[in-house]
């Protein structure tokens, strides 16, 4: 398996992470080179969400999913944003979701991170929380996955 020991017992604790373990063991597997050769997290999430999907038959996946029924998906300010006078819900984009489309059913949402990148992980931590807090999701997941040599998973927690 794709995944240690370690990385396992941590998706276990929540509902969710058999499925998120699978998806990801099938990423791993069946998309090493997007991994190898350091894709754009775009392609890598969307191959992640289709293996999710079939491991969530209950739920919709979608990937960059920007809508809250059919208004823009906001967060209120999380001090991520240079202007500290700014003060407005801003349109938020997470990677992956698990949620029921046109409705307020939010399952699961994953923010992604490749090893290469340069952006502070901390700004992931603080936009998954406020999906749990303002958008009502029941589990939040940050995953950041080997790239550039390395097909592996680095990092999970649950928020």
């Amino acid at each position: 398996m794709a995944l240690h020991s370690g990385q396992l017992q941590e998706l276990k604790k929540n509902p969710p992470g058999i499925a998120v373990a699978c998806a990801l063991t099938e990423l791993i597997e069946a998309d090493e080179h997007l991994l190898l050769i350091d894709a754009n997290e775009r392609s890598i999430t969307f191959r992640f969400a289709f293996y999710l999907q079939a491991f969530l038959p209950d739920w919709t996946v979608d990937c960059e999913y920007n809508r809250d029924g059919v208004e823009p998906k906001r967060l209120g300010h999380l001090g991520l944003y240079p202007d500290s006078e700014d003060d407005e819900a801003k349109t938020v984009f997470p990677d992956v979701i698990a949620h029921r489309r046109g409705s307020a059913e939010n399952y699961l949402v994953i923010e992604f991170k490749k090893s290469t990148s340069r952006v502070d992980r901390e700004i992931d931590l603080v936009k998954l929380k406020g999906y749990k807090d303002q958008l009502g999701y029941q589990y939040a997941l940050f995953v950041e996955v080997g790239t550039a040599g390395q097909a592996c998973i680095t990092e999970l927690w649950w928020i």
